[in-house]
């Protein structure tokens, strides 16, 4: 029976305005009607939807595009549904494939536990710790054994598993595909039948991974298999990329709110609205003005980005850093000057030579740049100044004393003191 048929017309407005905030910036549902009469079915049992999100621990600092996914999760949480949180303590030792040319190295169990507790630490920044329930797949998938496992695989066949692209392209380039690989897609999906997830929200590049779960879910016999949500993937500060710590276009949520603020102003204009849609809280609503605003000129750009840097760092900061950051990056940037606050560096003296060090030894001395190479090109592109006389060659030998302002690009700045640290 059709469950709208038996809604009454509060309940029916409730599935519709459920519909539509979970529709917001979506890039695909997969299949939507089921949706529809999942949503339904809870409005009319009161029943909290169970919706699954799964996290690999490789890579455990959290930026902005990490937290596109977060967000819809809390966008269910607050219309009353539950959270699945799973961290992939088990799949984590053989790492997602996806988008890779090669085998991943497998992950340590050591190394799993140290990623998946600042995990944890990031991801309540947004979600509501009282309606996320955290689970480690090693509960169940650490105590399958090879009989379990043969069942498991019996339920795809090589030629579905083939289809996959990264896949399919080691194939045709005559690249290796090890075994134990077909088994993460087959393991997240088993996630899914374990804990009878409703619903399972991920990128568009976790597509295959999650329809797999409404695969599995049905060769295990459920009457609903779960529905597939899928987010665009957010691109990063040089707007072609998907953001990624590894290209460097990316504004990771524990940056300081001093970086965190300077790198969402360089977020290219076209973008903008991106970003809020799909990585901030604002309603609907807020949404729709702001975009109609931009539209018809009565919002600066200028100004709406600085709503959404301050945004952003309220969110991972506080209140009060948010006004701070703003004033810093209108001290800095707007008027010229140096920040009045300035962080305090230790150099020590058996780095110098007669009071003298290399610059790029200096830059990655203070952690201004990673490597000698990189620290080079900074001052080639002249972003890197002492007591706001720009230095030239990066080669160059410059003396330095307690009380020298190092500056680096435009948001990195340190006091230097020199003496045992």
């Amino acid at each position: 029976m059709d469950k709208m048929k038996l809604l009454s017309e509060d309940q029916k407005r409730e599935v519709e305005r459920q519909l539509s905030v979970i529709r917001r910036g979506i890039a695909e549902i997969i299949p939507e009607d089921v949706l529809e009469k999942k949503i339904s079915t809870s409005v009319i049992s009161g029943k909290p939807l169970r919706v699954k999100l799964g996290l690999d621990p490789s890579a455990p600092d959290i930026h902005i595009g990490h937290t596109v996914v977060l967000h819809k999760l809390r966008q269910f949480q607050d219309l009353g549904h539950e959270v699945q949180l799973i961290i992939g303590d088990f799949t984590g030792r053989i790492g997602d494939p996806t988008g890779k040319s090669e085998t991943r190295k497998q992950l340590t169990e050591d190394d799993v536990k140290r990623n998946a507790a600042t995990y944890e630490k990031q991801l309540y920044k947004i979600l509501d710790p009282k309606r996320t329930k955290l689970h480690f797949n090693s509960k169940w998938l650490g105590k399958m054994n090879f009989q379990d496992v043969l069942e498991l695989s019996a339920k795809v066949t090589v030629a579905r598993m083939v289809e996959r692209d990264d896949f399919s392209k080691r194939y045709s380039n005559n690249q290796p595909i090890h075994l134990h690989e077909f088994f993460y897609p087959l393991m997240q999906g088993y996630d899914s039948v374990s804990l009878e997830s409703d619903i399972e929200i991920g990128g568009t590049d976790q597509t295959f991974n999650i329809l797999m779960g409404r695969t599995l879910q049905g060769a295990y016999g459920f009457k609903d298999s779960q529905v597939a949500v899928f987010l665009p993937l957010l691109e990063g500060l040089d707007g072609v990329q998907k953001m990624s710590k590894s290209l460097g276009n990316y504004i990771g949520i524990d940056e300081s709110p001093n970086e965190i603020f300077g790198k969402t102003m360089s977020i290219p204009d076209d973008l903008m609205l991106k970003y809020f849609e799909l990585s901030t809280s604002i309603t609907n609503e807020e949404l729709l003005r702001l975009k109609e605003g931009l539209k018809e000129g009565d919002v600066h750009p200028r100004d709406a980005k600085i709503q959404l840097a301050k945004l952003f760092v309220r969110m991972y900061h506080g209140e009060q850093e948010g006004e701070q950051a703003e004033q810093h990056f209108i001290t800095v940037f707007q008027k010229g000057s140096l920040p009045e606050h300035i962080a305090e560096m230790y150099v020590r003296k058996d780095l110098l030579e007669e009071g003298r060090i290399t610059i790029s030894k200096l830059l990655v001395t203070l952690g201004f740049a990673t490597s000698n190479s990189e620290a080079k090109r900074s001052v080639i592109q002249g972003a890197v100044k002492i007591n706001e006389s720009k230095l030239i060659n990066p080669n160059d030998r410059v003396k330095i004393q307690s009380g020298d302002i190092i500056q680096a690009g435009k948001r990195k700045f340190a006091k230097i003191v020199v003496g045992k640290q």
